[in-house]
C-alpha cells in the first residue's frame, strides 16, 4: 500500500472536530475541515465515517517471546495482534532466550519483520541472572530504548543503585518489575480472603503472594531512583499502597513514572473463582480495595499509563484443557500471564470510559502521548501533527462487541476476557501511512 493517504471524515478527541488527513510519505502532511481531495491522484483515500481518529496506542510492556519461545508467540504473529488492537508501537521485554542483552539480540529485534514498530528493551544485566551490569552505552547506541530484567527485580540493592546511576549517565529508562522473590516465592495468587475460601472449598494448600512483596522492592527502588537522581518506570503496579510510594515520589519531585494493566483495574482475586489459570498472573490480581486505589491512580495521574504486560503461554503451559469447568487445583503449576494486545483499548473504554471513572480523551493520553514520553519519542510519536508519524488508529465508541479469544491473531489464547462484551471496536489501523489492519 501506498504511504500516500488521505483519512476523511476523522473525527478528532479533542476538539470533536471532522477532519481530512493528509498523509505524505508516511508523514501527516496536513489537517483541514476543509481540504479539498482533488489533486491527490496517487493517494489512497479511507473514509473513517465520522468515527474517531487517535495517534497510534503505545504499549511500553509486551512480550514477544522471540527469539527461544515462538511456540507461544514471535515478532510477527505479536505485531498482528497488536495492530489488530490498535497498538502501533511496542516495546517488547528482555526475557527471551538468548536474553536480549547484547547487540546481536537488538539487531535480531530490529530486523524481524513486523506489523508495527517494535522498539527493543534490554536487559539491565548479563543474562537477567542479577550479578553483573550489561553495557548500557553499547546497548542504546544499537537501538534499545530502555532497561529491564522484568520478569524479575535485580535483588541486590548495590547493583540497582549502579544501574540507576548508569541509565541517569547515559540518560536512559530503567523498567522495574517489583518483586521480593523470598516474600513470593511459591506464591499462586493473591494472600487474601478468597486464597482462603479456596484452600478451605476444595481442601488445598496453595500459598498467597502479599502485596508486601511488591510495596517493598517498590519502595526500595524508588528510594535508589530518588537518591541517584535517575529515571525510574514502575511496571504493571497492582497495590494500592505502591501507587502511594508513587505518588508521593511525584510530589517530591522525583522523575518517577508507572503503568498499569487492564486487569487491575477490571478484575479482583474474587475473578480467580471464574477464570481459574487464566486468572493467574505475576503480580496477582489483588483485592478490590487495591483495584479502587489503581483506578484512583489512573484518575488522579499518579498512574501515566496503560501497558498490557502481554503474556503468551500455550495451553499446555497454562494447564489450560479447554474445560469450561474450573480446575482450581491446577493454580499451582499454571505459568503466570495473559495476553492484552487486542482487548487493553476496549477493556480501558468499556471499564474506565463509560463508567465515568476518565474521560476518552485522558484514556487517549494514557495510551498515547504519555507513553511516548515517557521513552522519549514523543518527538515523532503520540500525537497527531502536521510533521508527525502517520500512525493512527480509527475506533467505534458506539459498536458493541463480544471478544472471542479464537479468532486472536496472537499464537496464544490465554486471557479471561474471552466471552466479555466491550465497546470501542477497532476499525483501522494505520503504521507509517500503511494501513496494516482493517476490520473485516
Amino acid at each position: 500500500m501506498s504511504n500516500n493517504i488521505i483519512i476523511k471524515n476523522a473525527k478528532l478527541i479533542k476538539t470533536g472536530e471532522t477532519v481530512n488527513i493528509t498523509v505524505k510519505n508516511g508523514i501527516i502532511s496536513g489537517i483541514s475541515s476543509g481540504e479539498s481531495l482533488k489533486n491527490h491522484e496517487n493517494y489512497i483515500i479511507i473514509d473513517a465515517g465520522g468515527n474517531y481518529i487517535s495517534p497510534g496506542f503505545i504499549d511500553l510492556h509486551v512480550h514477544l517471546r522471540d527469539p527461544g519461545f515462538t511456540h507461544k508467540e514471535d515478532i510477527e504473529t505479536g505485531t498482528k495482534a497488536a495492530v489488530k488492537g490498535g497498538v502501533t508501537t511496542i516495546c517488547c521485554m528482555p526475557n527471551t532466550k538468548p536474553v536480549i542483552d547484547n547487540p546481536t539480540e537488538i539487531k535480531y529485534i530490529l530486523g524481524h519483520k513486523s506489523y508495527c514498530n517494535v522498539l527493543p528493551v534490554a536487559a539491565i544485566t548479563e543474562s537477567q541472572n542479577g550479578e553483573k551490569l550489561t553495557d548500557f552505552t553499547e546497548l542504546k547506541k544499537s537501538g534499545a530504548i530502555a532497561f529491564s530484567d522484568d520478569g524479575k527485580p535485580v535483588e541486590n540493592d548495590d547493583l540497582m543503585r549502579e544501574a540507576l546511576v548508569k541509565s541517569r549517565e547515559n540518560n536512559t529508562l530503567i523498567m522495574s518489575h517489583c518483586e521480593d522473590m523470598k516474600l513470593a516465592h511459591g506464591g499462586v495468587m493473591n494472600d487474601g480472603e478468597t486464597l482462603k475460601k479456596i484452600n478451605r472449598e476444595y481442601n488445598l494448600n496453595l500459598k498467597g503472594i502479599p502485596n508486601e512483596a511488591e510495596d517493598k522492592i517498590t519502595k526500595r527502588d524508588i528510594d535508589l531512583a530518588c537518591e541517584t537522581n535517575a529515571r525510574l518506570h514502575i511496571c504493571h503496579i497492582s497495590s494500592g499502597k505502591s501507587a502511594d510510594y508513587v505518588a508521593d515520589a511525584k510530589q517530591r519531585g522525583f522523575k518517577i513514572t508507572a503503568e498499569t494493566c487492564p486487569h487491575y483495574f477490571v478484575l479482583t482475586d474474587e475473578d480467580i473463582l471464574k477464570y481459574g489459570v487464566n486468572a493467574k498472573m505475576n503480580p496477582p490480581l489483588r483485592s478490590f480495595y487495591d483495584r479502587e486505589k489503581i483506578i484512583d491512580g489512573i484518575k488522579s495521574g499518579v498512574i501515566d499509563c496503560i501497558s498490557t504486560d502481554h503474556a503468551p503461554h500455550s495451553r499446555s503451559e497454562k494447564c489450560d484443557d479447554g474445560e469450561k469447568t474450573i480446575d482450581l487445583t491446577k493454580l499451582q503449576n499454571s505459568m503466570n500471564g495473559i495476553t492484552g494486545l487486542e482487548t487493553s483499548f476496549a477493556l480501558g473504554f468499556t471499564y474506565l470510559v463509560k463508567q465515568n471513572h476518565i474521560t476518552l480523551e485522558k484514556l487517549i493520553d494514557l495510551m498515547t502521548i504519555n507513553p511516548a514520553k515517557i521513552i522519549g519519542i514523543d518527538d515523532k510519536y503520540g500525537t497527531i501533527e502536521i510533521g508527525k508519524a502517520a500512525d493512527f488508529v480509527i475506533f467505534s465508541t458506539d459498536e458493541k462487541f463480544i471478544f472471542d479469544k479464537e479468532k486472536s491473531h496472537s499464537k496464544s489464547k490465554n486471557t479471561p476476557f474471552h466471552g466479555f462484551e466491550l465497546y470501542g471496536k477497532i476499525l483501522y489501523t494505520i503504521v507509517g501511512g500503511e494501513m496494516v489492519y482493517k476490520k473485516i
